[in-house]
């Protein structure tokens, strides 16, 4: 039996590792179990970081072979050296999970490789790949185990052909056709990678739109650049199964409300309808953990479940599955055990989505506004009347912020436009402090940037924009 910890956390993504260094500097003994070979969990391994990294290479190889000439940079027909760029995906994988190994080493956590299963309140016993087995005594445990992929029934994901968004990563070639089952995030980001490589790509949703959850207006209109930039899409259809064939793939298709079936041949099945909680052999059912109809950890509202010492964060608890949301809750978890007043704003998380152009969303939408009733007012700023979108190229898109009709207190804010996922934290930061549209408005942007546009939108919130 090792010494007693202070804190033992389940997991080593973005929740459990930022959780474990938060708990160490507020002066907590801390341990985190890991079964992978890295730390970093799903986002670092084989999730937000590395598909980051080939969007990147995508935009610019995109870049090199349309945009440069009209640019005036005459460089040839660029040519995709696909081993190359995996190799480059897997250095920064490499980098960030490294960083993370120093950090726990930095902050004196103490991780333990293998297994992690609660045995029994304040115990957690770890079973390493080699079968061996430690227990660790503590006084709390956090679960932070993530999610993963969920999946169509009767369909077998091998990786290769019909694969989840782990095999999309690791494609040996550019398919000449791929089929994305799912109009959501991971759908779309790794997509787009293979659409701008050579790929075709069409994509099946069972919705009537693409990105459910976020603004219906800047679906719509990101569902037409993406189809400018040759996406198919076949909405409000269901994928009933997949098939082998040769060495590709056959779709049957249905329309969701029912009607004739159809079938679609593609080299790829990318399935991304989503994730799901993983829960499994952590021992919750023994030591009586309650989990909700959807297979989440049941917490409160200082993410303690209903066994005293045992708390979750992350992907397994109620909410968006987000890397940052993860972070966040690490961090109040941390904070709420050390007696201090852990607190996370749920209406001011943002959601981005890492296409070209990116989609970028915080607080409320037009269509829930809209559902709860409460009176508000938006205002739009085109990309295509901002001076530093014109000089780069990057006119596709707006700036759309709603703000409450009678105190003028900004309640969302939506942009589809080239760096939306960095110009959105301008409108989180001013919602996290109740800020209104004037607030924004008044406030100096420096000249040329794209982030006028979003001073633009609220300024058409007031008397009007300047430049439209």
């Amino acid at each position: 039996m090792a010494d007693t910890f202070d804190l033992t956390i389940i997991g080593s993504g973005p929740g459990g590792y930022v959780c474990a260094v938060r708990a160490a500097q507020l002066g907590m003994k801390v341990a985190i179990v890991e079964k992978w070979p890295n730390f970093g969990g799903t986002c670092l391994n084989i999730g937000c970081i590395p598909s980051k990294a080939l969007l990147h290479v995508s935009e610019l190889y995109e870049e090199a072979g349309h945009s440069f000439p009209q640019l005036g940079i005459d460089v040839g027909t660029p040519r995709i050296n696909l081993e190359g760029m995996m190799a480059h995906k897997d250095d920064v994988v490499k980098s960030n999970t490294s960083g993370i190994e120093y950090l726990f080493k930095k902050n004196k956590v103490t991780a333990f490789r293998g297994t992690g299963t609660i045995s029994a309140p304040g115990k957690v016993t770890v079973t390493a790949e080699d079968g061996g087995v430690t227990e660790i005594a503590t006084k709390n445990i956090v679960i932070a185990t993530g999610s993963v992929s969920a999946n169509l029934p009767g369909i077998e994901i091998d990786e290769e052909r019909i694969v989840t968004s782990t095999g999309a990563l690791e494609l040996s070639k550019v398919p000449g056709h791929l089929l994305v089952i799912g109009a959501g995030v991971i759908g779309l980001e790794l997509g787009s990678v293979w659409a701008r490589l050579g790929a075709k790509v069409t994509v099946v949703e069972y919705l009537d739109r693409i990105l459910p959850g976020m603004d219906g207006e800047v679906a719509k209109q990101f569902q037409r650049m993406l189809t400018k930039q040759g996406f198919a899409f076949r909405l409000a259809t269901k994928v009933s199964g997949i098939e082998k064939s040769g060495e590709g793939i056959v779709a049957t298709i249905e329309p969701a409300a029912g009607g004739d079936a159809a079938q679609i041949e593609a080299d790829v099945a990318l399935v991304a309808i989503g994730r799901l909680p993983y829960t499994q052999g952590l021992g919750l059912e023994s030591v009586g953990v309650e989990l909700d109809k959807r297979g989440r950890v049941v917490t409160d509202n200082r993410y303690s479940t209903n066994v005293e010492g045992i708390y979750a964060i992350g992907d397994v608890i109620a909410g968006p599955m987000l890397a940052h949301k993860a972070e966040d809750e690490g961090i109040a978890v941390a904070e709420l055990l050390a007696g201090q007043a852990g607190h996370v704003n749920y209406g001011v998380i943002p959601g981005v989505v890492y296409t070209s152009p990116e989609v970028a969303s915080v607080g409320r939408t037009e269509d829930e506004l809209k559902a709860e009733g409460i009176a508000y007012k938006a205002a739009k700023f085109p990309f295509t009347a901002n001076g530093r979108a014109k000089a780069m190229l990057a006119t596709d898109g707006f700036v759309k912020i709603l703000a409450d009709k009678a105190t003028d207190r900004v309640l969302g804010c939506h942009i589809v436009g080239k760096g939306a996922g960095e110009m959105i934290h301008e409108a989180a930061v001013l919602m996290e402090f109740g800020g209104s549209a004037e607030d924004l408005a008044r406030t100096c942007h420096a000249h040329p940037t794209m982030s006028e546009a979003v001073r633009e939108a609220a300024m058409g919130l007031g008397d009007g924009s300047i430049h439209i």
